[in-house]
């Protein structure tokens, strides 16, 4: 799910991610999962780490049974231990059968993914038709943004931040009608499967 060098860097802080990450915003996440075009019921997490944004949306209380996928083991241990699902995956062979979630979410991770136009497919391909994917990321067209993609380059990571327009035209290409719902540092964008 995450480049080699992204994945040693989560597991080595794994235990004081949290500390150092503020907690998920769950407003916009529940807005975009609001945006499908079928009941939500499972949710899944992708790159979720420690569970943030599972639990963000669990203390929404929108009735969505989140589940954290991710590749790194330290992270998953902390997700488990909020009591949330979580299983070992990657972005870009989800260990999910087709047709097998209503919804998804990737909340600051996307830029972390070796390769995020296969990612996106097969979130296509997990999602039942009108089914939604809700991606928060960072702008690297904001002082902010290009701050952080310099930053997380300069301790070895491989990140790829895209300015909302770009990822609008990569889940488009993946079979997506897109709305960008909020823009700043980070920008939400939901994106519905067809039904």
């Amino acid at each position: 799910m995450y480049n080699s060098g992204d994945r040693g860097f989560f597991e080595l802080v794994a235990p004081l991610y949290d500390l150092a990450m503020p907690a998920a915003e769950s407003n916009p996440l529940s807005g975009g999962l609001a945006r499908a075009q079928r009941p939500v019921d499972r949710v899944l997490d992708l790159g979720g780490g420690t569970g943030r944004a599972s639990a963000a949306i669990r203390a929404a209380g929108d009735h969505h049974e989140p589940v954290v996928v991710d590749a790194t083991p330290g992270m998953l241990s902390v997700a488990r231990g909020r009591s949330l699902e979580a299983v070992t995956g990657d972005a870009g062979q989800l260990p999910v059968r087709s047709d097998g979630a209503d919804g998804a979410v990737i909340v600051d991770a996307l830029h972390h993914f070796p390769d995020a136009a296969l990612a996106l497919e097969e979130t296509a391909r997990v999602l039942r038709p009108g089914g939604v994917v809700v991606i928060r990321e960072f702008d690297p067209g904001h002082p902010l943004g290009g701050l952080l993609a310099v930053g997380e380059r300069a301790i070895g990571m491989n990140s790829l931040l895209m300015r909302p327009a770009t990822l609008v035209g990569e889940l488009e290409t993946a079979g997506f009608q897109t709305e960008i719902l909020d823009r700043g540092f980070t920008y939400t964008i939901a994106a519905t499967l067809p039904s």
